[in-house]
Parts: structure tokens; C-alpha cells; sequence
């Protein structure tokens, strides 16, 4: 019977194999970490998340996020299945926004059913052996008998085989189109840079979880207390109100004290779709985040305004790194290290800051250009940020955070003032020429965006200017000192003779 299952979950594997992998995304991770007294961290479970990146045909792309709990086997198989049931052949260019949307629903659907047929063999071979456990049982003696034990250590084994689950949050690219299918606790962001200079972070859906009103309506519907819900935070070990797998509060939720009320299932898997949302001339990227990661990053500096943070984050190292995988990589390391300073800090949201779990970040340019590290700033190429300060000082209000990313002087770089979380157009703040670029924002809310005036430098590439070596293979200086060395030498002439003069000679 296990070797059924594992071959089934297997299977799908090798329906994949030959999807050509998106080399437009990158994609970096963390695993979860426990600080100890003395800071040091340890792992205390192997990584549970998952995640995609393909190129179908037809113009298609299909990304993915999931994280795993109490095992890594659900979000491994839907990644594998999900893969299976969008790209082969499902979807193609002909397809209206409703017949995507449609195509997603069942995407889900099926792999919802499909993991739960892998572990049905498992799930009535643990309904069996726990008949013989149970007091009322006739066969007295076999609660005395040396089987029990192995009884119990079988049960050990399929319960561990059996339990966990996912949240995933899965964006498709269709038609030069952007839909977002989020089921739990994941998040999507949209970043980009409109035509009149507005620099636009969009949070897509909001995360189903016990605080989202939508959600405990729903479950108030179905009979459930929503009031206790959203007192006590989770449901069986999580947050979320949406999830994959998780036969516990599938199956047998009429024995969880929460849901017990509920007239039928409560936790389900079908995903919330936003889309289409036109990616025409859309320069920016788009960021697909684990709880884990989000959750990291909002418990070091708050959840005002960690989509503004983790967006600076990604927009710094695009600037500097030369790879997608480079680029993401850094920013989990820079989340990573945040998380932990607080920590140490001992400061007051240290007792946040004991743990995180598995963290992954997964970034897709959309007409985005990295930085070439071939080039040098004369060459044309860019001046890199050279430092990041993402310091949520206490004494800022408590709704915004100023956020300074280091940029080359070029052109007109103008000071933004974030608007509102609105989608509707900012007022540019005039400003004068300097070396740093500052994204000031507001809370963002769920379905809104933080726009930041100014003329797009946050997502430009400079120019080419580069300065062309003279007959001597030197290049010119871009600052002209003669000025400075004429009041220097009026200024100094006596020390000039004693000391053989300064300054060019």
C-alpha cells in the first residue's frame, strides 16, 4: 500500500520533468530557526515549503508559494499536481478571464481530491488499528498482549504519514495577464511604476486567516462561533481558515471544540482568484511570500509597513545583484538577520522575535532590468545602494516609516511622499537633486497600493553617460576642484612655498 502511494505521488513528478523552468524568476529560502539564550539559532524541523516556476506554452507562466506544516508531503505533492493540471495542455491563449478563473477553481480542486486518494489506504488502516485501542473494544485481552505496543507505534507512523497540510498562493501569467490564486495565509505583492512616475506597491487578496472578517463570516454561516475563532488565533495549530490537505479539519473537524458546530466542512481548499490584472508596459516585479517570510519581517519591525520594507529590500538588491536566485537569496538572508538582531536587541518586540519558520521569497521581473556587473558606474552602468536602513525607529508614528535607499545622483531624483493606500493617483513632492531616494509610506490595507511620487528612479536603470578616457587613458573628473584649489592657494600661499605647494600641479 505504500509503495501505491509513493509511486501516485511520484507520478506526478514525472509529468514535469520536461516543463521548461521560468528564467525570469528567482527564488530564495531559510529554513525555520529557535534562538537559544546565548542568540545561536537551531533548526527544529526540516524545510516544510515548497514552491514553482515554469514556462508553458502559449505565452504561459505559472509561480508558486507553498507552505507546509506538520510535514513538507502536501505542499511537495500540490507544487508537483498543481504543475500537472495547469500546464499540460489546459490553457491557452483563447481563453476568456472566466474560463481562467473556472480552470484555476478545478486546478485546485483536483488536487485536493488527488492527495487525499494517496493517503486513503493509510487513513482506513488507522481507523482499523484504532478500533482495537478503544476501551469498549471485546477483545479485552489484546490491551494486555505484546502487540499493543506495535499497535500504537504502526498508529505513530500513520499518523505522521496522514497529517499536515499547505497554504499556497499560485500566480498565472496568461495573455500578458496577472491572476492570483491565494488559498490560506501566503501573500502576493505587485510592484510597479506607472507612466506618470508613481511607484506602486499592490497587495493582491488578503491572507484567509482568523482575523479576516470575510472569513469568520463564513464560518459564522456555517454555524461555527466566529467570536471565539478570532479570540483564540488558530484552528488545530494554524492561523489559517483555508488550507490544503489537512485531514484533521477535513475529515474529522465535528471533534476539534472550534468547528464542532459547523453544519458541513469549515476549512476548505477552494482558492480566492483576483485577475486579470494587464501587465502592458508594467516595469516592476512581482513578490510571492510565505507566511513564514511575512511573518518574520512583521514580527521584527510591526505589520504597518513590512510591504514597504520587503519591496526597498527587493529593489536594493536588484540593483546590486547580478541573478534573480542572487537577488532573492539576499533579501530571506537580510530578513533572516533582521529577525535575529531584534532578538538579541533585547528591545521590546524581542519576545516576538524567539523563532520563525520556514521562510521563502520567490521574484518576477516584469521588464525589469538587473544590474550588470559587467559594467562600471563610468562604463554606463549603475551606482549601487551601498546601505539599506530599515530601522523602525520608536519614535516615528505609528503608522509610517521612512525608508532610505541609497541612489546614484542622476537626472532629478525626487523625494516621494507616499498617498493614501488608494490606487488613485499621488502629488509629486517637487524636490532637488540628491544622492538618496526616500519611499515614506502609509499602512497599506488589503487590496490597495502605497504610491510613492516621484519620477520612477526606484525602477530605472541609469542611463548611459559614460565618460569616454582622453589620449592619456584617463577619464575626466565629474567634479571640477580648480575653484577650490584658486581660494585654497590664495588662502594657503605662504604654507604653499614653505611646503612645496599642493593641489595640481
Amino acid at each position: 500500500m505504500a509503495a501505491q502511494r509513493r509511486n501516485l505521488m511520484q507520478s506526478h513528478q514525472s509529468w514535469t520533468d520536461d516543463l521548461p523552468l521560468c528564467q525570469m524568476c528567482g527564488v530564495g529560502t531559510a529554513p525555520n530557526c529557535v534562538y537559544g539564550p546565548d542568540g545561536k539559532g537551531t533548526q527544529s524541523h526540516t524545510n516544510e515549503d515548497g514552491h514553482l516556476g515554469f514556462r508553458g506554452e502559449d505565452g504561459c507562466f505559472l509561480y508558486g508559494v507553498f507552505n507546509g506544516y506538520d510535514g513538507s508531503r502536501v505542499a511537495s505533492f500540490a507544487s508537483q499536481c498543481l504543475t500537472a493540471e495547469l500546464l499540460l495542455g489546459q490553457l491557452n491563449s483563447s481563453h476568456t478571464d472566466n474560463d481562467v478563473r473556472r480552470i484555476l477553481t478545478q486546478a485546485f480542486d483536483v488536487v485536493e481530491k488527488s492527495y487525499f486518494k494517496t493517503i486513503d489506504d493509510a487513513l482506513a488502516e488507522k481507523a482499523h488499528l484504532s478500533n482495537y485501542l478503544l476501551p469498549h473494544n471485546e477483545n479485552v485481552s489484546f490491551h494486555h498482549s505484546s502487540q499493543s505496543q506495535k499497535v500504537q507505534e504502526r498508529l505513530k507512523e500513520l499518523e505522521q504519514e496522514v497529517s499536515g497540510g499547505a497554504m499556497a498562493v499560485v500566480a498565472l501569467i496568461l495573455n500578458n495577464k496577472l491572476y492570483i490564486a491565494n488559498v490560506g495565509t501566503n501573500r502576493a505583492l505587485l510592484c510597479k511604476s506607472s507612466s506618470d512616475g508613481q511607484n506602486q506597491v499592490l497587495q493582491i487578496g488578503r491572507p484567509h486567516s482568523t482575523d479576516n472578517e470575510d472569513e469568520l463570516q463564513r464560518l459564522a454561516a456555517l454555524g461555527v462561533d466566529s467570536a471565539r475563532v478570532k479570540q483564540a488565533g488558530q484552528i488545530a495549530g494554524q492561523s489559517s481558515t483555508r488550507r490544503l490537505g489537512d485531514y484533521r479539519v477535513k475529515f474529522n473537524y465535528n471533534d476539534i471544540d472550534l468547528l464542532s458546530a459547523a453544519k458541513t466542512r469549515p476549512i476548505i481548499a477552494e482558492p480566492e482568484i483576483h485577475g486579470s490584472q494587464p501587465l502592458d508596459s508594467v516595469t516592476g516585479f512581482l513578490l510571492l511570500m510565505s507566511e513564514g517570510l511575512i511573518n518574520a519581517l512583521e514580527s521584527a519591525h510591526g505589520a504597518e509597513q513590512a510591504n514597504q520594507e520587503i519591496v526597498a529590500m527587493v529593489a536594493a538588491e536588484l540593483a546590486q545583484q547580478t541573478s534573480l536566485e542572487a537577488a532573492a537569496q539576499s533579501v530571506v538572508e537580510r530578513i533572516k538577520r533582521l529577525h535575529h538582531d531584534v532578538y538579541v536587541s533585547g528591545r521590546q518586540r524581542a519576545t516576538y522575535c524567539s523563532r520563525h519558520e520556514d521562510m521563502t521569497l520567490l521574484i518576477r521581473t516584469l521588464n525589469y532590468p538587473l544590474a550588470d556587473g559587467a559594467l562600471t558606474p563610468t562604463q554606463g552602468g549603475r551606482i549601487y545602494p551601498v546601505s539599506i536602513p530599515y530601522s523602525n525607529s520608536q519614535s516615528t508614528s505609528k503608522t509610517s516609516v521612512t525608508l532610505s535607499l541609497v541612489m546614484p545622483s542622476q537626472g532629478t531624483l525626487t523625494n516621494g511622499t507616499n498617498t493614501a493606500s488608494t490606487l488613485e493617483e499621488g502629488t509629486p513632492t517637487p524636490g532637488s537633486q540628491s544622492p538618496t531616494a526616500t519611499l515614506q509610506s502609509t499602512n497599506t490595507q488589503t487590496q490597495s497600493s502605497s504610491s510613492s511620487s516621484g519620477d520612477g528612479s526606484l525602477f530605472r536603470q541609469r542611463g548611459s553617460q559614460a565618460a569616454q578616457p582622453d589620449e592619456t587613458g584617463r577619464v575626466p573628473p565629474y567634479v571640477d576642484f580648480s575653484q577650490f584649489y584658486h581660494l585654497w592657494g590664495s588662502d594657503h600661499s605662504d604654507n604653499q612655498s614653505t611646503q612645496g605647494g599642493l593641489g595640481p600641479q
